[in-house]
Order: structure tokens, then sequence, then C-alpha cells
């Protein structure tokens, strides 16, 4: 077991939790870890994008119910006796939401709703949400503060603030913790590259080893704070089993810096050993020019701490170790 998470098992040897969207790609790497640390795993997920296979190491030791958390009965059986709630089922990508953008809200916003009722009524002591930095829009400053105002730029982003309103509310109503956990780009293996919509280092990833160029949506020179995926299961870990009175508070979850979309590219290369070159579109409706994280709240309130960086992530999710 990995040190960084090692120090979760005492908090989790044993507990009973629930993971939706639990066969996805942060999901699942969620689920491996929670297996590792002895929990007693219960999963939805109806794999409609999430995959069978990405459970397949640890399908014997976890409970799952195939059916979308839109299913009431069926959500109520996997989160029966749960004592934390891992909400991570919903539809991504941005440019996914301009297409459906009433699916998306029905999925993401009602979906969550759904998850917080059946988490209160089943008596569990906190849910952690999947929210999205998203939420930020395309404001200037930065890096982005949990105190800035939302300035959503998307059907996608509207429904994962949606999401965080929720989580305030019924703690605030309820009495259920919550906490929701605002994502800066996630990459790393089982990352699915076979969309339209799938995100930018599986995409180059699949390119660079076919030889083929990767486009880039405007001029390279846009940044993301790139988050590998152990930074996301670490932030999940540290948030469900945190002291603090957790009441919808909102944390970024990233590595507090950033990189150009052409020097991932570079960086690519280099590990592949491949020299493609990108070309260029125009910019996509709803995409954000820049994005840096401020983790000082996140470290502040749930103990989180950047477990794997930028470039040791890269190689990982590459060459698989």
């Amino acid at each position: 077991m990995t040190s960084w998470l090692d120090g979760h098992a005492a908090a989790y040897a044993g507990a009973p939790v629930c993971v939706t969207g639990g066969g996805g790609f942060i999901g699942s790497h969620i689920v491996d870890a929670l297996v590792r640390l002895g929990a007693r795993v219960s999963v939805i997920d109806d794999f409609s994008n999430g995959r069978q296979a990405n459970l397949e190491l640890v399908r014997d030791r976890v409970r799952v119910i195939e059916a979308s958390i839109l299913d009431g009965e069926q959500l109520a059986r996997a989160i029966d006796g749960a004592r934390i709630v891992f909400h991570l089922a919903a539809i991504g990508s941005v440019p996914g939401s301009l297409r459906d953008p009433m699916r998306y809200h029905e999925v993401n916003a009602t979906g969550t709703l759904r998850v917080l009722e059946a988490a209160r009524h089943a008596g569990a002591k906190r849910v952690v949400y999947s929210a999205s930095s998203s939420a930020y829009g395309d404001t200037p400053t930065l890096p982005k503060i949990e105190s800035m105002k939302a300035d959503p730029r998307s059907p996608y982003a509207v429904t994962k603030i949606a999401g965080e309103h929720a989580c305030r509310a019924w703690s605030l109503c309820f009495g259920l913790s919550t906490v929701s956990l605002r994502y800066f780009n996630i990459f790393g293996r089982r990352q699915r590259p076979d969309s339209q919509y799938a995100a930018v280092i599986p995409v180059f990833a699949t390119c660079l080893r076919q030889g083929q160029q990767p486009t880039i949506f405007g001029d390279g020179q846009q940044t993301r704070d790139f988050t590998h995926v152990d930074n996301a299961v670490h932030a999940n870990l540290c948030a469900g089993a945190a002291p603090a009175d957790l009441q919808g508070d909102m944390v970024n979850i990233g590595c507090g810096a950033n990189y150009t979309l052409t020097e991932v590219l570079d960086q690519m290369n280099a590990v592949l050993a491949t020299k493609v070159l990108a070309k260029f579109a125009p910019p996509r409706t709803g995409d954000v020019r820049d994005s840096l994280a401020s983790i000082d709240r996140a470290r502040e309130l749930i103990g989180y701490e950047p477990v794997r960086h930028f470039a040791d992530g890269l190689r990982d999710t590459l060459c698989g170790g």
C-alpha cells in the first residue's frame, strides 16, 4: 500500500460506504482504494459511461448494483447502510452539455438531489460530492479561490453548481454533512479517449501512439491545472473522514500549478519518444481560457495535499507505472 493511502487505513477499515458512478474513471480508482483499505463497498453505476472492466480486480469484494441513480429503488438499495456516500455519478463534458442540456440536468442536478435524499433516509453521515472547476467560468483572475462568484458558461457547469447548492441546503435543512470537491482537470489511467468530448490527455495519447496530429482548440496557450487521479482519490478519502463540521463547503482539488496545452503535448512527446505536432482549430464554446487552483482551503478543511504531481502522473498515465 502506498504511503499516502496507508494514512487512510484507520478511517476506512470495515467502514460501510457507497460510491455512485463507481465504474467510471475516478469512481473506480476510489473503489480500488476503499477495497485496499478494507472498507465494505457498494457501487451503483448504469455503465453508460463507466466500464465493467474498471472493477475487474475488485469485483468479488464489492457489491455492484447496475442501475441509474435516477432509479429510486435501486439507489436506495445501494446506499442502504452506508456511512459515507461518494457521489461521482454524472455525465461529463462541456461540449456534450450543449448538445443535450436537458439530459445533463436530469442526471447531474436531479440525480444529485436523489442521492442526497437517499443518503438522508439511509442515515448516512456524509456525502462527498464531485463538483467541478467549471463553476468559475472564464474569469481571468488566478488562482481560482472558492470565495469567487460562480460564473457558469455551459449547461454542464450549471448542473454541477446546482449540485453544490443542493449539498449546502441538505446540510442546513436536514443535518446531512456534505462537502463539494471542485476538480481541476483530472487525468490518469482508465480515462476514456473514445469520444469526441474526451479529455485532452487521453486524446493526445491516442493520437501520438498512432502518429496522428491531435487537434488543439484555440492557440494552445490556454492553461490547465492538470491533476492526476491519485489526488482526486486522496481528496475524497480526506473529505469522507474529515473531522470538520462540513455543511456544503466547497474546496478546490488541484495541484496549484498549470501548464499550456502545447507544453503538455511537448512533455507527452518526450515521454513517448514521439515527435508529433498539433493541428489547431477554433476555440470551442464553453471552454475556459485558463485555470489554476488555490488549494489552501482544501488543506485547511479536509487536510488535502497533492500526492502526485504532473510530471510523475503523466509518466504513470502513459507508461503504466
